[in-house]
């Protein structure tokens, strides 16, 4: 069960040493026993320590009472409610706004179009799952949205990604294959559309990766523990949640007579969704500047900036009836000033940006989670209520706007004398990784609330209520009154 113990440092009134646990346990981080130390073995010098278990130990997984197809459908219903969540909600409009497009044409078309939407979503949900199924056997710790969001280059490339998609919807320059791609793959209209929608949905799928819906975060946190067949089942339902509302209208062209008729007036309605694309792309250098800091952020955008330019440089040289000189010298132009601002504002200025510390982001009488402080709350007989989130999750903007900083439950919360203590996982941090392991979620939002060192752990669902809130204080403050 143990290793044996190391010495990790000494002095003249103090010994610090580090006794493993050795357990096939992933979860355990901690047992009770009694430490014993002396001189000689056996000898009258001893003395004993007794460990006791920290309560925050408590909160093991609970175990699956639900059969593996429950999950699933979890999944499938999670899948469905990503296209509400608003972070992809402007990819979701350029989709109907294709659908609009396609009304009046073929049955076939329109089927195709839809298909291969779905497609680029299932696509990047199996490439998906089978780099965590890789990083699980390879030891690592697994969470949805985590490992992408808590990376701050990650965030940068979506931000490149969701500008050149806006300036595109602006009519800036026009997305072009290369004129002997558009004579093979995709030599019509219609197969050119089709790499359209593809791409949409799995740029759809992208930005709903730091989403965790209803139902979705039950359903990872319980595919993330078992086998890779089950997480690969997993995936799949949820794509399949994800991509059926579209084919369900592909397939049904006659639903699309709802829809308005083409006409000028869609000019208008894309440019409206470009700007939709512009208020994601502010979202995400919030998000950049939550983990760089101020200066983080604007040295992205400095590099965007850039990007714009040379997006614009694409549109007004980089045209078919130009010639092929023109053509080859903004083509190098546009390499250098990407590649060079690349260099200077990334590679230098923003990469010698420093972590953004998490007490910069707490407001109000919140505090920064650490496991021992925590602990030292629970030791001293108080009630903790940990709001487990992160700047990229847009749930947990949700619930802290309408529930956590709402009037009637901040001053439940002082009334009480309930310690609140945010777990920020805007970076990434090993520890609140471990606790959202131990309760069984994928990722946050995870908000728990511990009654007392002894009680166990009350665990909310990811959307948040005011009265669901209130009603727990309540209950927690009668039984802490009466211990």
């Amino acid at each position: 069960m143990i290793g044996h113990p190391t010495i990790e440092s000494r002095n003249k009134k103090e010994v610090v040493f580090r006794i493993p646990i050795e357990s096939s346990e992933k979860n355990l981080s901690s047992i009770a026993g009694l430490i014993v130390f002396s001189q000689q073995p056996n000898g009258e010098d001893r003395a004993a320590w007794q460990l006791a278990t920290p309560s925050i130990a408590s909160a093991s997984r609970p175990a699956a009472t639900r059969g593996i197809f429950t999950f699933l459908l979890f999944g499938f219903l999670g899948g469905i409610i990503l296209n509400l969540m608003p972070c992809v909600l402007p990819v979701i409009s350029l989709k109907v706004f294709g659908f609009i497009q396609h009304a009046g044409q073929s049955r076939q078309n329109i089927l195709r179009s839809g298909i291969a939407f779905a497609a680029g979503i299932f696509i990047w949900f199996m490439a998906l799952a089978l780099l965590l199924i890789g990083l699980k056997a390879a030891g690592r710790d697994i969470t949805w949205g985590g490992f992408q969001f808590t990376n701050a280059y990650f965030v940068l490339a979506l931000s490149v990604i969701v500008l050149v998609f806006a300036l595109n919807l602006f009519g800036v320059f026009e997305i072009s294959l290369p004129q002997s791609i558009r004579r093979g793959l995709v030599s019509t209209t219609e197969r050119k559309d089709d790499l359209g929608s593809f791409f949409q949905g799995v740029f759809a799928t992208v930005l709903a990766t730091p989403c965790t819906a209803p139902f979705l975060g039950t359903a990872l946190g319980f595919a993330f523990s078992q086998s890779s067949l089950i997480i690969l089942s997993m995936f799949t339902a949820i794509a399949a949640g994800m991509s059926s509302p579209y084919l369900l209208l592909s397939a049904q062209p006659t639903w699309l007579r709802f829809l308005p008729k083409p006409g000028p007036w869609m000019v208008h309605v894309k440019q409206f969704m470009g700007f939709l694309l512009f208020a994601t792309l502010l979202f995400l250098l919030y998000v950049l500047g939550a983990q760089r800091g101020v200066e983080g952020a604007i040295w992205a955008s400095c590099f965007l900036l850039v990007i714009s330019v040379a997006c614009w440089m694409k549109g007004v040289f980089v045209l078919p009836n130009a010639s092929a000189v023109k053509r080859s010298v903004a083509l190098v132009l546009m390499l250098v000033l990407v590649l060079g601002s690349g260099v200077y504002f990334i590679g230098g200025k923003f990469r010698s940006t420093n972590l953004a510390s998490t007490d910069s982001r707490l407001r109000g009488d919140w505090q920064a989670f650490t496991p021992e402080r925590l602990q030292m709350e629970l030791e001293q007989g108080r009630a903790v209520f940990v709001d487990f989130t992160a700047a990229w999750c847009l749930t947990c903007k949700f619930n802290e706007a309408n529930v956590l900083e709402n009037g009637a439950v901040r001053q439940a919360f002082q009334r009480h004398g309930i310690v609140k203590l945010k777990a920020d996982w805007t970076n990434g941090d090993p520890a609140i990784t471990k606790l959202l392991q131990q309760f069984g979620r994928p990722g946050v939002p995870l908000y728990v609330l511990y009654p007392g060192k002894n009680e166990e752990p009350i665990v909310f669902p990811e959307l948040l209520t005011k009265s669901m809130l209130l009603e727990k204080l309540e209950h927690t403050s009668r039984a802490v009154a009466a211990q």
